[in-house]
């Protein structure tokens, strides 16, 4: 795959020869300018996370209200079925986020390449590329359960409120 992503750059790329004396310095902007990107995509997606978390919370706020209430009714059902795939487009964002990330992070190891420095291939190599949990255990493993984790409540929630209704149908 790297050998894909080095040819790619290297096919579209101007070769240093032919760029001129100024190509080390701009490689090294261009590099700078790219991780400075993949920050952003993070920022981004800490703010789809949240903004995800606020919704459920309101979400539940409001299920916990009816409940309460003694009011299951078609409202707290219908609420609760569009919680589910509220949360699934919400893990499928993640995932997104995750690929998106993982592509950027191998085009930059191979611009790190053409530096004198390899610090993100160098920090990756620290952590045994993520392969051992106790040295580290990447944030997407553990913010993909958290959707996954509000479809599985949405669910019990929902076998609860269908039960009620049915329960209060047939008496």
């Amino acid at each position: 795959m790297n050998d894909d992503i080095s040819a790619s750059l290297s096919i579209q790329g101007t070769p240093p020869e032919e760029y001129g004396e100024e190509y080390s310095s701009h490689v090294m902007e261009i590099w700078r300018t790219y991780v400075e990107m993949v920050d952003r995509i993070s920022d981004r997606r800490e703010k789809a996370n949240a903004l995800f978390v606020t919704i459920n919370t309101a979400a539940f706020s409001g299920i916990g209200f009816l409940v309460e209430k003694q009011m299951f009714s078609w409202i707290l059902t219908v609420c609760v079925f569009a919680g589910i795939p509220f949360a699934y487009y919400w893990y499928r964002l993640v995932r997104s986020y995750r690929d998106l990330n993982s592509a950027k992070f191998k085009v930059i190891h191979e611009v790190e390449k053409l530096l004198p420095l390899k610090l993100f291939s160098a920090e990756w190599d620290a952590v045994e590329r993520g392969k051992n949990p106790k040295l580290y255990l990447p944030f997407t493993h553990i913010e993909a359960k958290v959707p996954v984790t509000f479809i599985g409540i949405y669910t019990l929630i929902s076998l609860f409120s269908l039960y009620n209704v049915c329960t209060a149908v047939s008496s």
